[in-house]
């Protein structure tokens, strides 16, 4: 794989094809400008646009809000933030003492039994201090199908974990405003395949074998919960005002949608943490600031070190280039981002949307020619045609649905938009996020739609909202609240990862409160692809069913995808250390340090 800053030449618009690329853009030094040993102190400054939609981990679901709570919560394993991409992907031990394996006795001969072992010196930062136990993780699993924030992520686990199904069904009758009734399901019921075998050993016991097993228990969702969480609604704004810590940055004040100060956990150990380092005194992040090329200006001038949630303008990255400035990279992020995805339950247009000809005529109206320039150009984005994009598993090219030179083709979409019975045409109603280009991206997708004779009706949704509560309410869905959207997809970890792309976005049978199956999407043959895709005796295996069901995904048309996409970073002259994290499509908080 190519490692650091290699210019943006075709060596960079290769990624899209599954080539590996590790960062692209820039020159100099890939870790930051800064020379010399790491410097502590210091306040790391950020700056964005809109607040994460869930702080809570049992619930959040976003490549923001995953870099944000690496800072203060930390799982049995985790990956190392890296520039070279491949170093990214191996799971290394973080709250675990160790991988457990079938050598060390961690893994039964049957594949259906994990035990793992705990770091010893991990405090939560209670007054006074207390151990990390297993029991944490016990009651951290049980917060993930709450009624008041379920968890995106739950069905990973639902679906491996002996006993989760039947705990979480129980759990879904629990009344969602109360703390008190929600501790008291928790407390009152267990989960038949997790268990806390004293202070510091866990035990799994899973349905079927699942060779992804430690990646979904690295994950945010996975995170251990202190008894203190108890006291609250999950993910309610009194949750989020008393978070704790096991990490190296506590949060000492949030106010929301506005901004957060994180400062140093007083009893986080370096030698007891060993993906991170804790360089800065604080971070502060700012919310509020709408515009790329605002924060892009206070990046270059050093007013601000590094963007919350706002790409390098498309503008400025020509310049960037030319002068090769070390400051800017084009990182590595195999995802579908932006793709569209349809409403399917949605009753307006007489449930058009519900019918497959009518989703597959709307295929061809994307021009997505106009959406590579609108992100940053062949350098940052390709085109892409399949549910799984390239450099994930099962990805096989595909041309379905193609048009001559990417640029879409209205009149084949008025055609079999008539033939599907609706000549003419259809009103959709379009939320947009606010952050970033999206606005820029959901504007030409209304240009693209209205020269096939479809009425797109935008309203702007910030990214809060637009996650938390307009696609990932079914009530919203059913009510007609939205017909289109264009989300985004970073799988939750890279390698074995056909489940983390497929089975969050395509199960029906996970379709529900906070559900990522914006769209209710339900196709008995595609959930029969995953159940074998998930119980394959090998990943090579898993991966010929991930393929086969990417294909039945789309002969239905489910969504529209767009792009596959990079990241484009810059920060500041002051930061070292910059090192990336592609599940948070962004640098690693707790690595960095400053030069003054």
């Amino acid at each position: 794989m190519a490692r650091g800053t290699l210019k943006a030449t075709a060596v960079c618009a290769g990624f899209g094809l599954g080539l590996g690329l590790a960062g692209c853009g820039g020159s100099g030094d890939p870790v930051g400008i800064p020379t010399g040993p790491p410097k502590p102190g210091g306040t790391l400054r950020i700056v964005g646009s809109s607040d994460v939609e869930h702080l809570d981990t049992a619930s959040a679901n976003s490549v923001g809000a995953y870099g944000l709570t690496r800072t203060f919560a930390r799982t049995l394993f985790g990956n190392k933030a890296s520039n070279n991409f491949s170093e990214t992907i191996p799971l290394r031990p973080d709250l675990a003492a160790e991988l457990p394996t079938r050598e060390n006795g961690g893994i039964s001969r049957d594949h259906r039994t994990y035990t793992i072992k705990l770091r010893r010196g991990v405090l939560w930062n209670t007054k006074p201090p207390r151990p990390v136990v297993a029991a944490d993780f016990v009651r951290g699993f049980k917060r993930l199908c709450n009624p008041a924030s379920p968890s995106g992520g739950k069905v990973y686990y639902t679906s491996t974990i002996k006993g989760m199904a039947a705990y979480c069904d129980g759990f879904a009758n629990v009344d969602a405003k109360s703390a008190k009734a929600i501790a008291a399901y928790q407390n009152g019921h267990h989960i038949e395949g997790i268990s806390a075998r004293g202070d510091h050993t866990l035990r799994f016991r899973l349905k079927e074998p699942a060779s992804d097993f430690l990646n979904l228990i690295s994950l945010q969702f996975a995170a251990p919960a202190p008894r203190e969480y108890d006291r609250y609604v999950p993910d309610s704004a009194e949750f989020r005002q008393h978070t704790i810590s096991n990490g190296p940055y506590q949060i000492t004040e949030y106010r929301p949608g506005g901004s957060y100060v994180l400062s140093r956990n007083p009893v986080w150990r370096r030698d007891t943490d060993p993906l991170r380092a804790g360089h800065v005194d604080r971070i502060q992040i700012t919310l509020g600031q709408d515009s790329p090329q605002a924060v892009q200006q206070q990046l270059e001038t050093g007013t601000a070190d590094l963007s919350w949630d706002q790409p390098v303008p498309t503008s400025a990255m020509p310049r960037l280039r030319r002068d090769r400035d070390p400051r800017f990279a084009i990182r590595r992020t195999p995802s579908n981002s932006p793709y569209l995805v349809f409403n399917i339950r949605s009753p307006n247009n007489g449930g058009a949307l519900g019918k497959r000809a009518v989703r597959q005529a709307l295929q061809y109206a994307v021009d997505r020619t106009a959406l590579i320039k609108l992100v940053g150009g062949p350098e940052v984005a390709q085109p892409l045609h399949t549910v799984i994009p390239p450099g994930n598993s099962g990805y096989a090219p595909s041309t379905r649905y193609a048009t001559p030179g990417e640029a879409g083709d209205p009149a084949r979409c008025r055609r079999l938009l008539a033939e599907a019975g609706y000549p003419n045409g259809l009103k959709l109603r379009f939320p947009y996020r606010t952050n970033s280009v999206h606005k820029l991206i959901a504007e030409s997708l209304k240009a693209n739609l209205r020269a096939c004779g479809v009425e797109a009706e935008l309203s702007a949704d910030s990214g809060g909202t637009f996650y938390g509560k307009t696609i990932s309410t079914p009530s919203r869905a059913l009510q007609g609240a939205w017909d289109i959207a264009a989300p985004g997809w970073t799988p939750d970890w890279y390698g074995n990862n056909g489940r983390s792309i497929i089975q969050p976005l395509f199960d029906g049978r996970t379709y529900g409160p906070g559900s990522t199956n914006y769209g209710g999407y339900d196709n008995a043959e595609v959930n029969g692809l995953i159940d074998a895709a998930l119980t394959a005796r090998d990943a090579e295996r898993a991966g010929g069913f991930w393929r086969l069901t990417d294909q039945k995904i789309m002969e239905d048309a489910a969504i529209v995808p767009l792009l596959a996409r990079a990241v484009p970073l810059f920060h500041s002259s002051r930061v070292g250390n910059a090192f990336f994290l592609p599940a948070a499509a962004g640098y690693d908080y707790t690595m960095l340090y400053l030069s003054r």
